[in-house]
């Protein structure tokens, strides 16, 4: 099993409810939208996930492409969004083919830490040559070494707490440790940035960074940066 296989079936680590997973993706596609220039904007979301709340995000654009890897997840996408014209879902490979200089915006949020170092490498270069020339790139939810585990353990109770689904969280939290997903951790491992590191990965791939002042989402112990072509 890898990543994408993970991620391809329902878990209850991954969202302790229904509950759980809609704030979180409300929370992620409300911080997104905030980003959208005006104009009718071409979006990518490139690793949505289930993205139950791509609409505001699409609302503000004039289209959005969704890419996801996973078929599965992919799949239920396609067949959510069958009725919003504004909203296009893809593979990374249908993505990658995409001409240069499509997208206004391009975000690439908590993605990261499930990539390799040089599989960003390569996304990023990508990346670099789909936006446009006034255009940003963001990339969330970068997870930093230090303390990555308690951290995001504290900051979903939180989430919890102010949502209404603690106990869920509670229960939650102690799957983990039985979970597919904690053996996939230690095996396969995920990918863990400091603010350096992640600026000069960025200006590698020939963009202009800068860190953001709040994260994407719940998890304000991880980081957002913002870069535009250099």
């Amino acid at each position: 099993m890898d990543w994408i296989s993970f991620y391809d079936f329902k878990h209850s680590v991954i969202y302790v409810n229904e509950r759980h997973r809609d704030v979180h993706y409300k929370t992620i596609a409300e911080d997104i939208r905030a980003y959208v220039p005006p104009g009718g904007a071409n979006v990518m979301d490139y690793g949505c996930g289930e993205a139950t709340s791509a609409a505001l995000v699409a609302e503000a654009s004039g289209h959005l492409t969704m890419v996801e890897a996973a078929p599965n997840v992919r799949a239920a996408l396609t067949a959510r969004y069958a009725g919003n014209a504004k909203i296009s879902v893809m593979t990374p490979d249908e993505a990658a083919a995409m001409p240069a200089g499509s997208f206004d915006l391009i975000i690439l949020h908590s993605v990261a830490q499930y990539l390799g170092d040089e599989e960003l490498d390569k996304l990023l270069v990508t990346f670099h040559r789909l936006l446009k020339p006034n255009g940003l790139f963001i990339l969330g939810d970068i997870v930093p070494p230090a303390l990555a585990a308690p951290a995001a353990a504290f900051a979903l109770l939180r989430f919890g707490a102010e949502n209404g689904f603690f106990w869920a969280a509670v229960g939650g939290l102690i799957r983990i440790f039985v979970s597919d997903y904690f053996k996939l951790k230690n095996t396969v491992g995920l990918s863990h940035y400091d603010e350096a590191q992640a600026l000069a990965k960025l200006r590698a791939a020939g963009f202009k960074p800068e860190r953001a002042k709040r994260n994407i989402g719940h998890n304000q112990q991880r980081m957002t940066f913002l870069a535009r072509l250099a």
